[in-house]
């Protein structure tokens, strides 16, 4: 009886060797391709924040704060690629935390400097000394986020403001208050960066949207109606929607318990479709 009816396996010629090695190497390749893809978007997060450094230094603070913007796009992307694609690693891990220092640690405080100090070099230690506390936060930061390790955590929470949503706070502010913002007699432009700084260190708790930008998600609807209000938003009031999303994120923590009870009102149908 031939060896495959008997259920056993033919015996291996050099072809079928070649084949197998050649479908091998292929499937090795693409799950290469698909673990490099993440890094790619981190990549592209870096690059953002090393620009928005370059053009706070030549002075366009504007461009600066859409760079900065776009690595916080880039941020949520690669999240969101890593786990559709099963590429979450811990080299992913440090890579995204070292872009976000570049991009949300020296990029905002370096935007924040450079308006304060209206581009002159000379000694300003009050500026100093509150951008670096931007700086040194954000490190300790995404420091403790990778060295938490806690399974009982709620995931639904960031302990701590994330680094992206306290650089929002810097880039609605630029777009808001635009030159209003410059000169060192402006000293209620340091808040805007101490506070958002020692929130992120904090214990306070904020929402994480992790869930709902997943792609995994069995129900899309609330990422698809968020995803719809702010282009609308941004699209006819940008100045507005943005300080609206980065400062509601900012002061959540006091307004979400104020109105709690105002969900109430909503029909439970509609929440179950948005969630």
């Amino acid at each position: 009886m031939p060896s495959s009816a008997s259920g056993q396996r033919p015996p291996q010629t050099r072809r079928t060797a070649t084949v197998e090695f050649v479908r091998g190497s292929v499937r090795g390749s693409r799950r290469r391709a698909l673990a490099t893809l993440p890094s790619l978007f981190t990549l592209a997060n870096m690059l953002c924040g090393f620009a928005a450094i370059l053009v706070s230094i030549r002075g366009d603070h504007h461009l600066a704060a859409v760079l900065i913007g776009l690595s916080v796009l880039f941020d949520i992307t690669d999240g969101a690629v890593a786990r559709l694609v099963g590429a979450v690693t811990p080299f992913g891990l440090q890579f995204d935390s070292l872009a976000d220092l570049v991009s949300f640690g020296l990029a905002p405080a370096l935007l924040a400097f450079t308006l304060f100090s209206e581009g002159t070099d000379g000694w300003d230690p009050l500026g100093w000394v509150v951008c670096f506390l931007w700086v040194a936060c954000a490190a300790i930061r995404l420091a403790r986020f990778n060295t938490t390790i806690d399974p009982t955590a709620d995931k639904r929470y960031f302990i701590g403001m994330p680094s992206p949503g306290a650089a929002g706070v810097v880039l609605a502010s630029v777009f808001a208050f635009g030159d209003a913002m410059q000169g060192r007699d402006r000293l209620w432009v340091l808040l805007i960066v101490a506070v958002p700084a020692l929130l992120m260190v904090s214990t306070v708790r904020f929402r994480s949207f992790r869930s709902l930008v997943s792609p995994k998600s069995g129900r899309p609807y609330g990422l698809v109606a968020a995803a719809a209000l702010l282009v609308i938003g941004f699209a006819t009031v940008p100045v507005l929607t943005g300080c609206l999303l980065a400062y509601g994120y900012l002061f959540a923590p006091i307004l979400v318990p104020v109105f709690a009870p105002l969900a109430k009102l909503v029909p439970a149908r509609l929440r179950e479709a948005l969630s």
